[in-house]
Order: C-alpha cells, then sequence, then structure tokens
C-alpha cells in the first residue's frame, strides 16, 4: 500500500473532524449572532376565559350562539331566578322584622326611661317624708324629756306630801301624751325609711331593667346588620342568575342547553377575546441579541404573500417545559441535552384590515430583527 493511499483519507478524517468540531463549538454563538431571528413554531393567541356558574339552577335561555360576537355586559345565559327573588324576599321581609323589633324596643326603653324618672321622684318623695319624720322625732324628744323630768319632780313631791294628787295625775298623762306622740313619730320614720329603702330598690331593678333593654337593642342592631348582609348575599345570587360577557369577544361553544340543570363552577360558553397577539416559540440559542421591543414581521398561514409588523412585547421568564404539567427532572443519570424553547410575546401594531380575521390557533412564521447586536457592535466602538 502506498503512502499517498494512507495519507489520503487521514488528513480527510481530521479535516471533517476539525470542521465538525468547529461548527459544534461555533454554531450556538453563528445561530444567535443573527440580525434577524426567524422561527416557524409560533401562533396567533387571544385571551379565552370559560365562563362558568356560581350557583345552581335550570337554564331558562340562551341568548348567543356558537361564534357570537358580544359585547361587554351582553347576557349570555340567564338561569331561572324565581328562587332567589323569593330568597331575597324572604332576606328583606327578615330585614322589616328586625327593624321593627329595634323601634318596639325603642319604644320599651322609652317607657322604661320614664319608669326610672317615676322611681327618682318616689325616693325624693320618702326623702322627704323620712325628713320630716326626723323633724317629728326631734320636736317631740324635748317634750318627752321635760315631761318625763316632770313626772319625776311629781312623783318625789306627792311623795312628801308637797303635791297633790291631781297634780300627779296630770304630770303623768302630760308624759304619757308624749311618748305617745314620740312613738307615732317614731313610727312615721320608720315607714319613711322603709319607704325609701324600697323605693331605691325600685330604681336599681328599673335601671337594670333598662341595661337589659340595652343589650337588647345591640342584639337587635346585629340581627339588622345580618339582614342587611343576607339581602347583599340574595341580591348578588340574583345577579348570578344572569351570567354576562367580561369583555369584547366572541363565543367559542355553549356547553348548556335551555332546560338544563347547572352546577355551581360548571362551564356554560367559552369566551374569546378580541385582542390578539403572536406566540413565538423561540429556541433558546436564538435570544442572544433578543431584547423587549424589537421589531417583529408576522407572516400568518393563513394569508400567503401579506406581512404583519409587531413588536416584542414580552420574553418568557422561564422556557415551555418548566410550565408543563410535569417539568423534566434532568438531575437523572439518563440525561440528553435538548435546546429548550421560550415563548416570546410579540404584539401586532394596529390598524392593518386583516386583524378582525386572525383567529387563535392560526400558524404563523415570525422573523425578528435582534438589536442585541447593534448594541454589541455601537458598545465596542466607544
Amino acid at each position: 500500500m502506498s503512502k499517498r493511499a494512507v495519507i489520503v483519507p487521514i488528513v480527510t478524517l481530521g479535516t471533517a473532524a476539525a470542521l465538525l468540531f468547529t461548527i459544534q463549538g461555533c454554531w450556538t454563538s453563528w445561530e444567535g449572532g443573527h440580525a434577524d431571528q426567524r422561527t416557524d413554531d409560533a401562533y396567533v393567541r387571544a385571551d379565552m376565559a370559560p365562563l362558568s356558574t356560581r350557583i345552581s339552577g335550570t337554564v331558562r335561555k340562551v341568548s348567543v350562539n356558537d361564534y357570537e360576537a358580544v359585547k361587554p355586559g351582553q347576557i349570555l345565559v340567564e338561569l331561572d331566578d324565581d328562587d332567589y327573588n323569593a330568597a331575597l324576599a324572604e332576606a328583606k321581609a327578615a330585614l322589616a322584622g328586625a327593624k321593627a323589633e329595634l323601634e318596639d324596643n325603642q319604644a320599651a326603653k322609652r317607657i322604661q326611661d320614664a319608669k326610672i324618672q317615676s322611681a327618682q321622684a318616689s325616693i325624693i318623695q320618702a326623702t322627704a317624708a323620712m325628713n320630716a319624720a326626723k323633724a317629728g322625732v326631734d320636736a317631740v324628744s324635748p317634750d318627752v324629756e321635760r315631761t318625763q323630768t316632770e313626772l319625776k319632780r311629781q312623783k318625789a313631791l306627792f311623795a312628801a306630801k308637797a303635791a297633790t294628787h291631781q297634780q300627779l295625775e296630770q304630770a303623768t298623762a302630760d308624759a304619757d301624751r308624749y311618748s305617745g306622740m314620740l312613738a307615732s313619730r317614731q313610727a312615721d320614720l320608720d315607714r319613711a325609711q322603709a319607704a325609701l329603702t324600697s323605693s331605691r330598690a325600685a330604681l336599681e331593678a328599673e335601671k337594670r331593667q333598662r341595661d337589659a333593654l340595652d343589650v337588647k337593642d345591640a342584639v337587635y342592631k346585629a340581627q339588622i346588620q345580618a339582614r342587611e348582609a343576607a339581602i347583599v348575599v340574595a341580591n348578588v345570587n340574583l345577579d348570578y342568575t344572569k351570567i354576562v360577557a367580561p369583555a369584547e369577544g366572541a363565543i367559542g361553544e355553549r356547553h348548556v342547553q335551555e332546560g338544563q340543570l347547572v352546577a355551581p363552577g360548571m362551564q356554560v360558553v367559552d369566551l374569546v377575546k378580541g385582542d390578539v397577539w403572536i406566540e413565538a416559540n423561540y429556541k433558546e440559542t436564538q435570544l442572544t441579541n433578543i431584547r423587549k421591543g424589537d421589531r417583529a414581521d408576522v407572516r400568518i398561514d393563513t394569508f400567503p404573500g401579506v406581512v404583519l409588523h409587531g413588536s416584542v412585547a414580552e420574553i418568557s421568564p422561564a422556557s415551555g417545559s418548566q410550565f408543563a404539567l410535569l417539568p423534566p427532572d434532568n438531575a437523572t443519570g439518563n440525561f440528553t441535552k435538548v435546546v429548550q424553547r421560550i415563548p416570546v410575546k410579540i404584539v401586532l401594531d394596529p390598524g392593518h384590515p386583516l386583524h378582525n380575521q386572525l383567529r387563535p390557533g392560526f400558524s404563523a412564521v415570525v422573523t425578528i430583527h435582534a438589536s442585541g447586536k447593534k448594541e454589541k457592535t455601537e458598545g465596542s466602538q466607544s
């Protein structure tokens, strides 16, 4: 075998290996360094809201058809509201009853205040009577002492034959009369003191009754607040019998029909909101020079030859695999490196006549004019 036959294959293999390693090592920088980054992994997107019920009931009317355009606040589905109107009426009646009980308690408080005033007047009267009885006792007491002293003196004189029997009898009568008067005045004082004690006890009882009415007042006010809250809940539930469009858009598909029984959380219609954007899934190696605000050209497969323009609104904070139901675990021993895709949100410039014809799910081809390379070039020159 000649040397040429051996050297040529070796040189060829070496050149191919060098070229392979060069491409492998520089491919990422070459791919990310392009000023225009293109991907066909792009689709039209829009906010899609599955509208559900908040209450249970029977569908009375479905006011829209599949794929029909709707305006904000437009009624889409109506549920039978007889039960909820009855619940609202019951809550209002309960509120009226609670207010009547509060008003009745206010009247009872006014009556009780009058009783307290009467008891206070009775105390004043009893105090006056007691003071008068004390004054009567004080007025009679000196006469009692005087007549008792006179009786003792007359007894002594009668014993010494210095006074007559008539004088002794007169002194005895005077002493007995004033003693009886003192006993009567003392009895009046005891009765006045008892009446004062009774009046004070009655006043205390009336005040406690008044305090009990104040407690009832607080209970009735709390009941009124509860009834008012029940009315709010009943009104809210009544409003839930009408499912309305939260924004402008189009109905995707109806999931209920008239007469159908629905439960809370059941999906009734899908609403596709009017504003659309483009979601372009770029490989991570293509994002080197892409920046927020970069201009983009969008070609929709449905409209060949038409180029829409827009700009980069946001770049996803994580790759699509991280939002998957089962994110990959790259810490396992069977790791294989796979280039990840990062969603890039592109907002289209307004005013194009085709905007109203775009539908979520349309395929697109997106080319972003990356500004990062230009920034790096200007920075190196400076």
